[in-house]
């Protein structure tokens, strides 16, 4: 079977694809015949070794798949061949065929195509951690999303529209605002990309502060960090929630904590990764909501582009170039 391999850290064009012995189901375990991964910006940081997990070299990245079960191990009274599933594997996904835990894996809806399956779980399953759990929403909430057009951004934006908060969704170009706009924002704040000075900050502010009737966000969803953090914060509304996921423009910020003395306000961290491993049934039954949202038509998984699984560096590069609006999947060409 084929794999893209990561054999040394680095950028995306380190990756090597290679034809390696297809695995076997150990006990627990089954294999998948993977139709769609999906690519995310952790796989990016994986193969460049800057990932708060580090799997030794050699490694498939990936961290999310669907496809059809090929093979059950002993002990897996769960799946049978056949089944269409999702699986969250956290690496090792980039592969024609995998070997997983079967309690990893989740049955895919009727309703749900194997491609928008993969989309779903890491971008969505994190948003919803965060939105519902994290932040506890409010319907009537003011929810502003930084880095709205991206995977986890889009799904903020929809699942807050879905909780009934006031969407603003903030990015760096109109076409990625457009997109968010198709999506459920009710407003838009166009940002500089790159490094902001302290003018373009204040005016970030003042843009959150005019589109919250001068109070602020209530929720602040930040999976990009750098230079845009800080005046996020100071317009936070008296007793907000900062909910912080992700550092996508690069450094990690500094922030004053006289901030959340003055606004009373909370810098809430979110992990989905580590929820999922330490408390499994709450993410079952977040998974099943999602589900739930996915069959009503609240959600769905927005891909922008389609790579065969030989370009994985290709659709990394575009990910870590912040090009991407929603999800960009690799697909395997065995079939849907």
């Amino acid at each position: 079977m084929k794999a893209v391999l990561c054999k040394e850290f680095g950028p995306p064009e380190t990756l090597v694809v290679e034809d390696i012995a297809s695995p076997q189901a150990k006990e627990g375990q089954v294999v998948l015949q993977v139709h769609a991964a999906a690519v995310n910006f952790p796989d990016v940081l994986i193969i460049e070794n800057k990932y708060q997990f580090k799997p030794p070299l050699p490694f498939a990245p990936g961290g999310e798949v669907a496809g059809i079960v090929k093979e059950v191990g002993e002990g897996v009274t769960t799946l049978k061949v056949g089944d269409r599933v999702i699986g969250s594997c956290g690496h090792g996904g980039y592969v024609e065929e995998l070997a997983i835990a079967a309690t990893s894996c989740i049955p895919v809806p009727d309703e749900m195509d194997l491609e928008t399956a993969s989309a779903l779980v890491l971008t969505y399953g994190t948003s919803h951690y965060a939105l519902k759990d994290r932040a506890k929403i409010q319907p009537g909430e003011k929810l502003l999303v930084m880095g709205a057009a991206g995977g986890v951004g889009l799904a903020a934006v929809e699942l807050g529209k879905a909780m009934g908060a006031y969407v603003i969704a903030a990015a760096s170009t109109q076409d990625k605002l457009d997109v968010c706009v198709d999506h459920g924002a009710d407003a838009t704040i166009l940002y500089p990309s790159g490094e902001m000075d302290r003018d373009q900050q204040r005016a970030f502010s003042e843009q959150i502060k005019e589109l919250t009737g001068g109070q602020g966000a209530d929720v602040v969803y930040d999976p990009v960090g750098g230079a845009y953090a800080e005046p996020a914060l100071r317009a936070t509304n008296w007793e907000g929630r900062y909910l912080v996921v992700g550092f996508a423009a690069g450094p990690i910020p500094k922030i004053p904590l006289n901030l959340t003395l003055l606004k009373s306000c909370q810098i809430v961290g979110v992990f989905w990764g580590a929820f999922t491993a330490r408390d499994p049934k709450g993410n079952s039954a977040n998974l099943a909501e999602l589900m739930a949202m996915y069959k009503a038509g609240s959600i769905k998984p927005h891909i922008s582009a389609r790579f065969p699984l030989e370009q994985a560096a290709d659709a990394l590069t575009m990910m870590a170039s912040r090009q991407v609006k929603g999800k960009v999947i690799l697909t395997t060409g065995l079939g849907a």
